[in-house]
């Protein structure tokens, strides 16, 4: 495991992804990836992440996809769940803590919640953000073997070139799990 440039857990954007650079299919749709990543490697994840900050589109497809499939296998996790969002649920939702504002506040907050283990980050808008102020450790990827054709990118276009140091390449089942580490460049 990689240290941090605070010695405490790192801030591991999280993804699963369609093998053509999709995280989500035309109109949100995630049905391509309930069921695909094997428990195990889920639980892994799940036991280094002490906090989530996500965001509200990425809340809201999780919200949809809990009622859809009530009895789908869960994301083993138990800690804190940060929302950047500029709309907060109505009515509100006490499982999480809704934060307004700077990403680096944000990031900061949910982090010094995590208890000094991973912050993980969800959701292509504040991935992306977290990456333009260059406060991403990892990033943890999950190609699973599906073209979608269309729908939410990775990462939304107009981002600056980032240099990627590979981890980590294996196999969970039909999913390859790719680890990065984000290259830092002295200013």
């Amino acid at each position: 495991m990689s240290e941090t440039r605070t010695g405490s857990g790192k801030v591991v954007v999280n993804r699963a992804m369609s093998l053509d650079g999709f995280v989500a299919g035309p109109d949100d749709a995630m049905d391509w990836v309930l069921d695909a990543v094997p428990p195990d490697e889920l639980a892994a994840n799940a036991a280094a992440t002490g906090a989530m900050l996500v965001g509200r589109r990425t809340y809201d497809v999780g919200a949809r996809m809990k009622a859809e499939r009530p009895d789908s296998t869960d994301y083993p996790f138990a800690g804190p769940l940060f929302l950047l969002t500029h709309r907060p649920p109505d009515p509100p939702d006490p499982a999480i803590t809704v934060l307004t504002g700077d990403i680096d506040r944000a990031v900061a907050t949910a982090r010094a919640a995590a208890g000094g283990k991973d912050l993980e980050i969800l959701g292509s808008d504040v991935a992306a953000q977290c990456l333009r102020r260059g406060l991403v450790d990892e990033l943890l990827v999950y190609v699973l073997p599906v073209l979608l054709g269309d729908g939410v990118r990775f990462l939304p276009p107009g981002l600056p070139g980032t240099d990627l140091e590979p981890l980590s390449s294996t196999r969970a089942g039909a999913v390859t799990v790719l680890r990065f580490r984000v290259r830092r460049t002295a200013s």
